[in-house]
């Protein structure tokens, strides 16, 4: 059997970062984690682009854009939903969760979605760099991940294997 193994080298990939500028703060450390990844994984600052939307319900539009660009090898969707007291939390939620999902399956550039959706404050700032880590670098070396793995199944194709 053969096993496509995984790689998190982020080498000459081209990475695009959509980030949420809505709880700016948390998006920042999530962005700091993400860059912080990329570049100790062997990405390039040149080869990394930002493009801040207004908030989370927005990046999908902007995915989707930056993926029909043909520039980029993936995409990093950053930003955080904190729940309120209405029901706009789960329309923002469903809203840019359906639309990140729709970019994946229609894309061949891959889309890592770390868009965090907590309780409060608190619970945001725990995955953004705080007590459970940042997942913002989690999401961008999957989006690595994925991108070396379509590259991998791309080489396979043009050398006659399915």
């Amino acid at each position: 059997m053969r096993v496509a193994t995984p790689s998190v080298d982020a080498t000459g990939l081209r990475i695009a970062l959509v980030v949420s500028r809505f709880n700016h703060v948390i998006s920042t450390r999530l962005i700091d984690g993400a860059r912080g990844a990329l570049l100790e994984h062997g990405a390039a600052d040149e080869d990394l682009a930002l493009y801040w939307v207004p908030g989370a319900f927005e990046i999908p539009q902007a995915a989707r854009r930056i993926a029909e660009s043909g520039r980029f090898d993936a995409i990093v969707t950053l930003g955080s939903v904190i729940r309120g007291g209405t029901p706009h939390f789960d329309y923002v939620c469903r809203g840019v969760t359906d639309g990140v999902r729709e970019l994946m399956r229609s894309s061949n550039v891959p889309v890592g979605f770390g868009v965090l959706t907590t309780d409060d404050v608190d619970q945001a700032l725990a995955r953004a760099g705080g007590s459970d880590g940042n997942k913002g670098a989690e999401v961008a070396l999957a989006a690595v991940e994925m991108a070396r793995l379509m590259r991998s199944i791309e080489a396979e194709t043009r050398g006659g294997r399915s």
